[in-house]
């Protein structure tokens, strides 16, 4: 189905996340003709040209085509702005509305914020009193929808704050809050998988489920983030987003349906309980002297917590998150350690659980680790029962910006997160900064720091590799 008839403003339209994500996306939707009578407005503080922000832009796209590019370039249209003027917004409203005429477009207007959060509140109050975007709640009217991407503020006070000015001027089904991992193709799964599979849904709780452990892993240093990641670290930039929204999905309870804003309640009911039980934080050797940190940073770049969630459902199994930078391996993975049985075999019981792995990256797979007996013996060994999601669909799997413009367009709110997600969130982000807790130093390229293995034997778990 064709959903063609919007305009969608892009504020902050020279940014990194643009280049990188949003027009290579914005490209295979053309492709694909999921949207086709559309006019794209960028906008940011650069005096800058479409030419050179498509340009740039290029080399993001694969197999591109000259007459859809020529579609795509045809379609935006750039005007300077700046997020602290209103003068700005006004004209661009004018813009807008005049490019709507043009191209006999309905009204329907996206607006897609890839803006520093500090700016979000001051925005969106330019947005409400420019009317560039109004306040609608008749679904039988043109609708205006507004994307914040995440970081949403940088505490649990600021995430507020950004909440409540965002209410007085919109309602709530206007508001998109992001965080691309939720429409990550196989993240988008997990849900399916678990409700819809009888193997699965009546052993998800804690009388079969031993621990979850829930891993992003990178091998990458701060590259030439250094500026922005020092302000936020592993805690800000993946535990509080990626890292709580797979553990929302994975412990959420079965909603009234897997769409709509049924997923997002499921989702906050999760985090609403999360229990933090401990922690440990470490930062890579030679970190501080890496481009654009602080010489003395005491921003963490390696983060393992123990969590549970208190409810009927997940009451005493421990949840285990661990992230870092200039790791061992890249890997984004979820890994759910069932009980072990009470073996009936005289000898040779299997030594180890049954594991069901979800992972993310570097390639997208479901295994189910099993225990068989071996060739020609009696003794018992693990095997894998294996989906290679990545292997089967690589041509066909939409990026997940992709996805997320396409979603948003047709009004889906799962991919949102609500207000009391983040905030909930925050809530557990601000419970470890109040533990103070020593920053371990670690090796480049280990597997984290030395302090890690103490927290393993205090808590009687090991991480799976």
């Amino acid at each position: 189905m064709s959903m063609s008839n919007c305009t969608i403003i892009i504020l902050g339209a020279t940014g990194d996340l643009v280049k990188r994500k949003l027009i290579s996306s914005l490209y295979k939707l053309l492709a694909e003709e999921k949207i086709e009578k559309v006019c794209i407005v960028g906008a940011a503080f650069e005096d800058e040209t479409v030419e050179n922000i498509l340009e740039r832009a290029k080399p993001f796209i694969t197999k591109l085509n000259e007459a859809i590019w020529q579609k795509l370039t045809n379609s935006f249209v750039y005007q300077q702005l700046s997020f602290t003027k209103q003068e700005d917004f006004v004209a661009l409203e004018k813009t807008v509305t005049r490019l709507e005429k043009k191209y006999k477009l309905s009204g329907n207007r996206l607006i897609y914020l890839a803006a520093a959060p500090h700016f979000f509140c001051e925005i969106t109050q330019h947005l409400a009193t420019s009317k560039l975007a109004r306040k609608i709640n008749d679904k039988k009217q043109n609708w205006h929808r507004i994307v914040y991407e995440k970081p949403f503020g940088h505490d649990l006070q600021s995430a507020h704050e950004i909440n409540e000015c965002i209410a007085q001027h919109f309602y709530e089904h206007q508001i998109y809050r992001i965080d691309h991992y939720l429409t990550k193709e196989l993240v988008g799964n997990i849900s399916l998988i678990r409700f819809t599979n009888c193997v699965f849904e009546p052993l998800w709780n804690n009388r079969y489920i031993d621990n979850v452990q829930i891993i992003v892993s990178e091998n990458l240093c701060v590259e030439n983030r250094g500026a922005y990641y020092d302000k936020y670290g592993a805690l800000k930039d993946v535990v509080q987003n990626h890292m709580m929204s797979l553990l929302a999905l994975i412990g959420m309870e079965s909603p009234e349906k897997l769409s709509g804003e049924s997923v997002a309640i499921e989702r906050a009911k999760v985090l609403e309980n999360v229990q933090l039980i401990d922690a440990v934080l470490g930062q890579y050797k030679n970190y501080t002297k890496e481009k654009a940190v602080v010489p003395n940073s005491k921003t963490e770049t390696f983060a393992a917590l123990y969590l549970q969630v208190n409810n009927r459902r997940w009451a005493g199994v421990p949840f285990y998150l661990k992230t870092g930078k200039c790791l061992d391996k890249k890997e984004t993975v979820i890994h759910i350690k069932f009980k072990q049985v009470d073996c009936l075999l005289a000898k040779d019981c299997p030594s180890d659980s049954n594991y069901l792995t979800i992972q993310i990256a570097p390639e997208a797979t479901f295994a189910l680790s099993l225990n068989a007996k071996k060739l020609g013996q009696s003794s018992v060994m693990p095997i894998k029962m294996e989906f290679c999601h990545s292997c089967l669909f690589a041509e066909q799997t939409p990026q997940a910006h992709e996805i997320l413009l396409y979603e948003i367009i047709k009004g889906e709110r799962s991919i949102s997160v609500r207000f009391d997600e983040i905030e909930y969130a925050w809530k557990l982000i601000d419970n470890v900064d109040a533990m103070n807790l020593p920053i371990h130093e670690y090796e480049p390229g280990s597997t984290g720091p030395k302090a890690l293995e103490t927290f393993a034997q205090k808590h009687g778990m090991r991480w799976r590799s």
